[in-house]
């Protein structure tokens, strides 16, 4: 597999975390910022509109959407609702698009904040909550819904966050090792256990009701509810040496083409220490009903940061602390792409 540099589709004024794509309106959100620190770095959420130009897939910036001194670290996508994981807290915010109905006084004017397109490397025009940004007849607005606090630890953070099937309820992970369920969208809390202890780095809702989570206490767990069904044997049946500790670093559930009603699960398996020599990564298919491994493939000594899973269910994607990202097939964890995309880690990837 030869390494191809990606094309820059957009760039962010501020470093990127968490990347969701809109499938009803084709939109691309994109998270991030610098934080509380007074770097002069800002922290927002990015709406951005995609379309070909000349064959070539193009991003430009429909609306930004401030978010103080919070950066959002983790995003998940409800329809027109989304999860932002900031510092210790959760909160929701509700996106709208319509069809611009006439031009704005700026635009009478003819002073307009923002073109149709950003130069590369421009920094975007900043917009307050809730205010509305114009671009090719498209009107867009993002509100503020509910917000908790989701993580308890000394030193706070919630890492993760995902819907269940329905979009009824939503799960949380952090650093101090509970799994919270709470209401959409009114955040009520409606379960809460202790699943790992250590730092919950990743979690999986099925649309079976079963939860997965994978922490650093080099567990990997399948939960009813509060209750623990089973836990994932890998290290033990795996191609590593017992004195090599490796931990889960990620999870993802996946439907078996052709198979709706049947699903996988895959995770992502990384060495425990950093060592001079570094042993491999894996990625690991497992039966979606019994949790037995199915296959597992060695997917390179760079570090994985991240993993996606195609809708269809039939491409993995992985993102690695180095910038590369590498996309297998789901069936067989057969590679068929690799690309140096960024000089920094990959945070978040989407199929």
């Amino acid at each position: 597999m030869g390494r191809r540099r990606a094309p820059e589709l957009y760039r962010a004024p501020f470093p990127l975390y968490a990347l969701q794509v809109d499938p009803s309106t084709g939109l691309l959100i994109a998270a991030g910022g610098g934080g509380a620190a007074k770097t002069g770095i800002k922290n927002g959420v990015h709406f951005l509109q995609l379309e070909q130009i000349n064959g070539r897939l193009s991003a430009s910036l429909l609306h930004s959407h401030d978010t103080e001194t919070r950066a959002t670290m983790n995003l998940a996508l409800a329809g027109n609702i989304l999860a932002a994981g900031q510092d210790a807290h959760c909160q929701l915010l509700r996106f709208q698009t319509h069809q611009q109905k006439g031009k704005t006084k700026a635009e009478k004017a003819g002073c307009k904040e923002q073109g149709p397109r950003q130069r590369k490397g421009a920094a975007p025009v900043e917009k307050k909550s809730g205010a509305e940004t114009h671009q090719g007849g498209i009107e867009l607005s993002v509100e503020n819904l509910q917000a908790v606090q989701t993580d308890f630890s000394p030193d706070p953070f919630q890492k993760v966050v995902c819907f269940n099937h329905d979009n009824t309820l939503l799960a949380t992970g952090g650093t101090d090792g509970y799994v919270r369920i709470w209401k959409v969208p009114s955040l009520e809390k409606v379960l809460e256990f202790r699943a790992h202890e250590g730092e919950i780095e990743d979690l999986a809702l099925g649309p079976n009701g079963k939860l997965v989570t994978v922490g650093w206490d080099l567990k990997a767990s399948v939960w009813q509810k509060d209750q623990l069904v089973t836990q994932l044997h890998w290290q033990e049946n795996g191609p590593t040496f017992s004195n090599t500790p490796y931990r889960y670093q990620a999870c993802r559930f996946g439907q078996v083409p052709d198979q709706p009603t049947r699903l996988r699960l895959f995770t992502v398996q990384i060495p425990h220490k950093r060592l001079r020599q570094p042993p491999p990564c894996y990625l690991t298919a497992w039966d979606g009903s019994t949790f037995l491994p199915l296959r597992t493939k060695s997917c390179g000594h760079e570090v994985i940061s991240c993993l996606s899973v195609s809708e269809s269910g039939t491409f993995l994607g992985l993102g690695t602390v180095t910038g590369s990202v590498a996309i297998y097939i789901a069936f067989s964890l057969q590679g068929v792409f690799l690309s140096g995309c960024c000089s920094c880690s990959v945070s978040g990837l989407l199929l």
